[in-house]
């Protein structure tokens, strides 16, 4: 493709490790972009974890250059724009009190029915995102290591996932990260979100490029590649930051 006008990540296990901040590296390296295209970051994790994972490692970039960074948590049903000073929603599409009543119970119980819930885990198993739930099955602070051997055939995803989806049908359940189950309103996933983005900036989604370690047809970035998307997959940050030392010297510089 000819030079992107925005490129956008995927954030666990593509900038950053999973539920772990951005390295320096990736920090300066999101910086230098900034300086040519605009950036968007995409994922499951709530707003709180943008914040603390990426937000909070570029405290000391320009505010003119912050301005090209677009955030979308929960898959684009929350965007985030900053306004000169701090990051702020530009739409939040939250699930309603009884939508997130019924998401919580059923995965609760479908869990439990299957023999899915962890009596030790590593914090909370359920987690209210406003326009998500998620179900993290080890826990939300589960170590990677653990995660990758949980559920490594995605079996046990994949029957949570029907269990609940048959108990509610007006909603979104569909597997997430590698221990994950999300939920959100109908039609919601990173699909959604990037269009989302290509109708807030113009820019059309053959014109964006799009970094993500799940492009696998069932991984939760495959729906970006899925929808026209020029996409690169990747494993890990470094494989992220190493292709994005060979992309950045064919960008031209705008400021």
């Amino acid at each position: 493709m000819t030079s992107p006008s925005l490129i956008a990540f995927d954030l666990d296990d593509t900038l950053a490790p999973s539920k772990g901040t951005i390295d320096p590296q990736i920090a300066a390296l999101l910086g230098e972009l900034l300086r040519s295209v605009e950036v968007a970051i995409i994922s499951g994790g709530n707003e709180a974890q943008f914040r603390s994972q990426v937000v909070a490692q570029l405290a000391g970039a320009d505010p003119e250059a912050l301005a090209r960074l677009h955030l979308l948590p929960t898959c684009g049903t929350r965007y985030l724009r900053h306004d000169g000073t701090d990051f702020v929603a530009v739409y939040a599409h939250d699930l309603s009190d009884d939508e997130k009543t019924a998401a919580l119970t059923a995965l609760r119980e479908e869990a439990e029915r299957l023999g899915l819930w962890e009596a030790e885990p590593w914090g909370e198993i359920l987690e209210d995102r406003g326009s998500q739930i998620t179900f993290s099955a080890l826990g939300q602070q589960a170590p990677r290591d653990a995660k990758h051997a949980w559920d490594p055939t995605g079996s046990k995803r994949g029957a949570l996932r029907d269990a609940v989806a048959a108990r509610l049908p007006g909603l979104e359940v569909r597997s997430g990260g590698s221990t994950s189950i999300d939920i959100t309103r109908a039609g919601i996933d990173k699909a959604f979100g990037m269009r989302q983005l290509a109708t807030h900036t113009g820019i059309d989604l053959t014109a964006m490029l799009f970094y993500g370690d799940r492009l696998d047809e069932g991984g939760n970035d495959y729906p970006v590649l899925a929808l026209g998307v020029p996409s690169v997959a990747v494993e890990g940050w470094e494989d992220t930051a190493a292709r994005l030392q060979e992309l950045l010297p064919t960008l031209s510089t705008r400021v």
